[in-house]
């Protein structure tokens, strides 16, 4: 029978070493957040040699909350979940944080744009529907 586009080829014994590939790799982002998150002016000395503005830092934090959600859509989920459930759950996770870091800028007042408002709506509407989308697919 001839194999179509959208065919996956099992992958047998090389399952576990693609697992552990894969997990590895989710690893990476999550970690880079961390530090992105915690301290952002420590991670542009390591890696770029140079301090951040207080907006780079801002930026910086924002950026460790994508890698954060990046990292968990990455991670492998168990077998009996469906893979989307991964997605779905780190697109809720950074839409939450993004809403809350977005919010506590605004709220400090030293860094807000004529965007930042629009942008904490929005977020916040996403982290409902994420929710909803989140519940109907079986998440706790």
């Amino acid at each position: 029978m001839p194999r179509g586009e959208n065919d996956v080829e099992p992958l047998g014994k090389g399952a576990n070493a693609v697992r552990w590939i894969v997990v590895v790799a989710a690893v990476e982002p999550a970690a880079t957040s961390l530090l992105l998150i915690l301290s952002p002016s420590l991670f542009g000395w390591l890696i770029l040699g140079a301090q951040l503005s207080e907006a780079g830092q801002a930026l910086g934090r924002l950026t460790g909350i994508v890698l954060l959600a990046f990292g968990l859509a990455c991670w492998p989920a168990p077998a009996a979940a469906i893979q989307s459930t991964s997605a779905v759950r780190a697109l809720l996770i950074y839409n939450l944080l993004a809403t809350i870091y977005l919010l506590y800028l605004g709220v400090g007042g030293k860094l807000v744009g004529m965007l930042l408002w629009p942008a904490v709506a929005l977020h916040a509407i996403l982290t409902i529907l994420v929710a909803r989308v989140w519940r109907l697919a079986g998440g706790k």
